[in-house]
């Protein structure tokens, strides 16, 4: 498959790499390209962007959830006229003996991707070009091939690409800059679970600035030249099977929209179709459901509005009770807990939840199932991921977590037709447990349950 793609990767957080990716994405849209967005790791703040923002469809790619094969698989599935794959951390960031386990460095591998590094150049010149070439040689192949500089002038760019190309030749081009921007129009701010597209005060006519203004300093035309360099993308699409037609509920609105959009895609390519409802719309379950999908979100920004909205809480009470199959993540359980920060929730599960002021846990877990339930046999195993500054009373003890360091703990609510805790759940990577949700699904519809 011919696939045009570039990663745009950086030498840290905070270095200018998602400012550097949405002005990329808003110029070759601009130029009338159909243009695709990745994120790499298990970020939704980023493709909620990508989508909303600037208009490009977006989902991630995740080396911890996704082994090499379904990394080229997914893109395959995503990839537009050219994509745009927006690196996580510091390109070399991850774990495991070498340090670089599920990094941007790991997918630029997976998927044969070029790499644009972007380097912070406020306050340094040559010593850029040296963070650079340490950044370069630091993988006998590191797959860089390009360079945007950030924080610079022009003459401060004229200068620095002088040197970079007598020191790299044509090995790695440079490729633009971007110059001192007013702080709004900076995207790097943005931290996991801080701020949503919808949220943002006009940041759609922000980006078109930010758009405007890097039209004059990225070189546009090297960068579409290096993202059609990339090899041809070899891929398998994985088989998939097609199970009786199901309808699932599934809660989008502003409280509910953590969602990785290719578990949606998994259910519906295995038959299910969804139906969106909002909570915060005081709107119940649809009737026509056989299945409910509360995703993780900012429940507790809405806690006083959801409190207040019993038609949904309810709704949404009363299916779980009458043993709809049900998946809640992370603020979808502390939805069906009896409160949240004081405010009444769904009731059905006894817990209270309330912020700790903390990061509670962070970072990647496998869980193992305890016992047989939603998902199949007991000894199922499933790659999650939690970030949360909340906890509740009770978590559950249906799974293990246990993190890449070894440490372990009991978590999740798990019944036969229940899955309800914090860790978020990437059902591509397993879908197995898709496929026996679906069936629990369509057994609850055919046993005369609420649908």
């Amino acid at each position: 498959m011919n696939a045009p793609r570039v990663i745009i990767a950086g030498t840290g957080s905070g270095c200018g790499k998602t400012t550097a990716s949405c002005a990329v994405m808003g110029l070759l849209r601009a130029r009338g390209l159909g243009v695709a967005a990745l994120k790499c790791g298990p970020d939704y703040i980023d493709p909620m962007f990508h989508r909303t923002a600037i208009g490009v469809p977006s989902a991630n790619l995740d080396p911890f959830f996704c082994p090499p094969a379904l990394l080229r698989a997914t893109l395959a599935a995503h990839a537009g006229e050219i994509t745009v794959i927006e690196g996580v951390m510091g390109y070399y960031d991850g774990s495991g003996p070498e340090g670089t386990d599920y990094s941007t460095y790991s997918v630029a591998r997976a998927v044969s991707a070029p790499v644009i590094l972007t380097v912070n150049g406020r306050s340094s010149t040559t010593s850029a070009l040296a963070a650079l070439e340490g950044f370069v040689n630091f993988m006998p192949e590191s797959l860089i091939r390009g360079v945007i500089l950030n924080g610079v002038t022009p003459w401060t760019y004229e200068s620095m690409t002088a040197r970079a190309l007598r020191r790299f030749g044509g090995a790695v081009a440079p490729l633009g800059y971007l110059p001192a921007l007013p702080e709004e129009l900076t995207m790097e701010s943005r931290h996991l679970g801080l701020v949503t597209p919808e949220d943002a005060a006009d940041i759609a006519g922000k980006l078109r600035r930010l758009t405007e203004i890097c039209r004059e300093t990225l070189d546009i035309d090297g960068i579409a030249a290096l993202a059609q360099s990339a090899p041809e993308l070899t891929y398998d699409m994985p088989s998939l099977p097609a199970l009786a037609p199901v309808t699932l509920a599934v809660a989008r609105d502003a409280a509910f929209s953590f969602v990785y959009e290719d578990t949606l895609r998994l259910w519906e390519a295995m038959g299910a179709r969804l139906r969106f409802f909002s909570p915060l719309a005081d709107e119940p379950v649809p009737e026509d459901a056989s299945g409910l999908y509360l995703p993780g979100g900012y429940p507790e920004l809405h806690a006083e509005t959801l409190a207040n909205n019993r038609r949904a809480a309810h709704s949404v009470r009363d299916a779980v009770r009458a043993g709809m199959p049900t998946i809640a993540e992370c603020g979808g359980f502390q939805y069906l807990g009896a409160s949240l920060d004081g405010h009444a929730m769904c009731g059905v599960l006894p817990h209270e939840s309330a912020n700790t002021g903390h990061l509670v846990r962070f970072g990647y877990l496998t869980l193992t199932a305890r016992r047989p339930g939603l998902f199949g046999d007991a000894g199922l195993t499933l790659p999650a991921h939690e970030f949360h500054y909340y906890d509740s009373t009770d978590n559950g003890d249906g799974f293990t977590a246990r993190k890449t360091n070894g440490r372990e703990w009991p978590c999740a609510v798990y019944t036969d037709t229940l899955y309800a805790g914090y860790p978020h759940l990437y059902l591509p990577a397993c879908p197995a447990a898709a496929e026996s949700f679906l069936r629990r699904c369509a057994a609850f519809q055919r046993g005369g349950g609420h649908g």
